[in-house]
């Protein structure tokens, strides 16, 4: 309930992905006068639905294609509290499926439902896919990680984290988790983050590790629910307004010389560098040196085909880009319509759209029966999709200056650039402006 106690404080809140509908939700939660700026006409950010439907041929269902395959997991609590928050019951729009790594013609790994320990014992175990010493290490390595309270040196990466580890467990678990949570290769990606990681999903709790595929399209699940509800509470939005000047003025802040008690800056990292060049140059420049990985979905079409799964490990290589597909059927979309995804994939943005499509397309040939021939519908690519968690990077904090926050997922947390990253910082990012430190 919103905290009347004290005089509504004026917060602008610059961007509205799901960092700054988080900023905006819980500053309104807290009884602020909440104006937010977002510089095209709808909310969500990167985790939204294309509403372009000319992208679409029109003798195909023109369910809209979201920017990307977003998945959510059981220990995202603050993005489950959000969607709660504005209407959404999870339950219906989110599938829950135990943690699965299902391959087009074999079962992968699988963890059964329980307490996250005994859960990821007994589902290790009884995977006799690999051999019982590769299992008796990758339970021995994991205790060991365990007794260190999931921590280990900042300079180290996944790969070097995971040497001792058995090559068939590297490649059929830690691989595909890394480059799922992280979007970035093992071979560079932080083995600190990734522990992190590991701690909250796989021994989290009951359900931390379970999978949630969105039933509905991206722009549903949270930034249309979010954007009625904002409306209600009397949140001035502007859409379409990207601002053009941040400065202070005593105990105030002026958004395009418009006052405010604190700014919540929720936009991306180099749009928040540009707003504070001359306000922080040092956290300016910090943003703006982070790297980042892009991201490539390849939208397929089969009519009458159905994957095994909803959701498929695949195996990538020098000619497979894809890690994972999706049956978007099977998740309450389009019917005979896939998503391959393709994460850290700066190699194939080099190669061009085309013909990671048709690289894409020939691995799904190979490696899915189909009962149609499937055709590429849309390449997509998120060239800035994630920052690139490597060791020892040095991210930009939450607090700017007085009054002045930033949230998004590349601020400074434990976290790699995940949607629950971005909802945490959005909620801290409140917090903080609402007591006006």
């Amino acid at each position: 309930m919103p905290n009347r106690a004290s005089p509504a404080r004026r917060v602008a809140v610059i961007g509205g992905g799901w960092a700054g509908i988080s900023a905006a939700v819980h500053a309104c939660q807290r009884g602020q006068a909440v104006t937010l700026f977002e510089m095209t006409l709808r909310l969500g950010g990167r985790a939204r639905s294309l509403h372009d439907t000319t992208a679409v041929p029109s003798d195909l269902d023109e369910a809209p294609l979201d920017n990307g395959q977003h998945i959510l997991i059981g220990a995202y609590r603050h993005c489950l509290e959000l969607l709660a928050t504005v209407g959404v019951d999870h339950s219906e729009a989110l599938l829950r499926l135990p943690l699965r790594l299902r391959y087009p013609r074999h079962e992968g790994l699988s963890l059964p439902p329980g307490r996250p320990l005994p859960s990821f014992v007994r589902g290790i175990l009884a995977y006799q896919a690999w051999p019982l010493a590769a299992r008796a290490r990758l339970l021995m390595t994991a205790a060991g990680w365990l007794l260190r309270r999931f921590t280990c040196a900042a300079e180290l990466t996944v790969d070097q984290l995971c040497a001792d580890l058995p090559a068939i467990v590297k490649q059929e678990l830690i691989a595909p988790l890394c480059i799922a949570a992280m979007n970035t290769p093992s071979g560079q990606a932080s083995a600190r983050v990734f522990l992190r990681v590991l701690q909250d999903s796989l021994f989290g709790g009951s359900g931390s590790s379970d999978l949630l595929l969105p039933r509905v399209p991206l722009s549903g699940l949270l930034a249309d629910p979010a954007q009625t509800w904002l409306q209600v509470q009397g949140t001035d939005l502007r859409l379409g307004q990207r601002l053009q000047s941040l400065a202070q003025q005593g105990n105030q802040w002026l958004a395009d010389g418009e006052p405010f008690d604190a700014v919540i800056l929720a936009c991306t990292s180099a749009e928040a560098a540009r707003l504070c060049d001359d306000i922080a140059p040092d956290w300016a420049f910090k943003a703006r040196t982070l790297r980042y990985e892009p991201i490539i979905t390849v939208y397929l079409q089969s009519p009458g085909s159905v994957l095994p799964a909803p959701m498929l490990a695949l195996q990538d290589g020098a000619q497979e880009p894809a890690q994972f597909a999706f049956d978007l059927g099977q998740l309450g979309h389009a019917p005979g319509r896939f998503a391959l995804v393709i994460s850290g994939a700066a190699p194939w943005v080099e190669r061009g759209l085309v013909k990671t499509g048709l690289a894409a397309l020939k691995q799904a040939e190979r490696e899915i029966t189909w009962h149609s021939p499937p055709k590429v519908l849309k390449v997509l690519a998120e060239k800035r999709a994630t920052f690139s968690c490597t060791p020892g990077l040095q991210r930009p904090p939450a607090q700017i200056s007085d009054g002045l926050f930033a949230a998004g997922d590349y601020v400074a947390g434990p976290y790699p650039a995940t949607l629950e990253g971005a909802v945490r910082s959005g909620r801290t990012a409140a917090i903080k402006a609402a007591t006006g430190l």
